[in-house]
């Protein structure tokens, strides 16, 4: 099993990258590639006594995508970076899982485009972890598509509902619908159309979920579009901040306090690693013809090494294959099927938007700030190129 890291990708690269990438191969039977500017990351091996004795290989690349890059502008000025190289590898067949710490919104535009979305996929998704009362729940989309139409909100439940069953091990992963009600016909347009897809479908669907549901852990899979689902995410990071500083401050307050958190301590620490993002590695991003895991950008060296245990496991388990064989079954039996163009959509989307962008810059027009995943593609017709 071979898997390619973006070395050069991440707020603390290439130091944590690279250890995280000699803990990897010390543990799991794999063989890493870490590609980026090899001076460098040959600098960080040599800190390794054993690194010569480890299956890891390393492949140049001149560039460096930064966190603030542009996408649109990254694809067509940064021709051989790290994380482009990464994704031409498993392009080409040479390695089989990417992983990645850097610029998210760079990492799903390489890998739209270069590697494609699997047979019946419009758009890929970026599956996130959610811990719960009863263990562990999938929630995508998590940023990848701001905008979704029913047929790609109808793929997301699929794909989730195939890691749920493969990765998570759940035998009959429920799925479920983030809306504003659990009662049917609450929603927009969308959600209602897509409930009544996800109805007919294979997969063990319970309807729809509100927010409050999401941390309760009554579905494995709750389905939604980028926008929220990054909104969701980005609250319940801040959350957890919240109250880890408040009962930071609630032990250091007494004597007795300080002597309470010490009888917990050990409890709080369990309590810590159950929803530590670090323990899971990255998010999965599903839908593409190959493995990509996009790892948080301050990832620390075990967080990069559970990211490439996570890839294996996903190689391991053919997610990709059960992935395909689902959404081709279900798209058969409701008459749906991707519409064509979508890929020439995408690429033309990532390509041109960049230009626009600098047209309104040199004209002193004002530009929004580019969201972290930028994928959210027009909904014009598709043209023939």
């Amino acid at each position: 099993m071979r898997i390619v890291v973006d070395a050069m990708g991440g707020d603390h690269a290439p130091e944590s990258i690279v250890a995280g990438a000699v803990m990897a191969a010390r543990e799991l039977d794999v063989e890493i590639l870490l590609t980026g500017i090899s001076e460098l990351v040959n600098k960080e091996l040599a800190k390794f006594e054993d690194s010569a004795r480890l299956p890891i290989r390393v492949v140049h690349a001149d560039d460096v995508v930064e966190m603030h890059d542009i996408p649109a502008r990254v694809l067509r000025t940064k021709k051989n970076s790290s994380m482009k190289v990464g994704v031409e590898l498993v392009k080409k067949g040479e390695a089989e899982a990417f992983v990645s710490a850097g610029n998210t919104g760079a990492v799903l535009a390489y890998s739209t485009v270069i590697l494609r979305p699997l047979k019946g996929v419009d758009r890929p998704a970026i599956a996130i972890q959610l811990p719960t009362l009863k263990g562990t729940s999938i929630l995508l989309d998590a940023g990848a598509n701001v905008d979704c139409k029913t047929n790609q909100l109808f793929q997301f439940g699929i794909m989730g509902h195939v890691f749920a069953k493969y990765i998570l091990g759940e035998e009959e992963p429920s799925v479920g619908l983030l809306s504003i009600g659990e009662e049917d016909g609450k929603g927009n347009e969308v959600t209602k159309e897509v409930f009544q897809m996800l109805k007919k479908s294979h997969i063990n669907f319970i309807g729809n979920v509100e927010g409050k549901e999401v941390f309760r852990g009554n579905a494995d899979v709750i389905v939604c579009d980028g926008f929220t689902g990054n909104v969701a995410l980005k609250i319940s990071e801040s959350l957890a901040e919240m109250i880890g500083t408040n009962l930071k401050r609630l032990f250091q307050r007494s004597w007795t306090s300080k002597l309470g958190y010490l009888l917990l301590k050990p409890h709080l620490a369990e309590f810590k690693k159950s929803v530590d993002h670090s323990e899971t590695g990255g998010a999965p991003l599903l839908g593409v013809n190959g493995v990509c895991i996009i790892a948080h950008g301050s990832s620390s060296p075990k967080c990069i090494k559970n990211a490439i245990k996570r890839a294996s496991e996903l190689i391991e388990k053919k997610i990709n294959e059960h992935i395909r064989d689902d959404i081709v079954a279900n798209l058969e039996d409701q008459d749906l099927w991707v519409r064509k163009g979508v890929i020439w959509d995408q690429i033309k989307n990532i390509a041109f938007r960049g230009d626009e962008e600098e047209k309104n810059n040199d004209s002193g027009d004002s530009v929004a700030p580019q969201p972290d995943l930028p994928l959210n593609t027009a909904d014009d017709k598709p043209q023939d190129k």
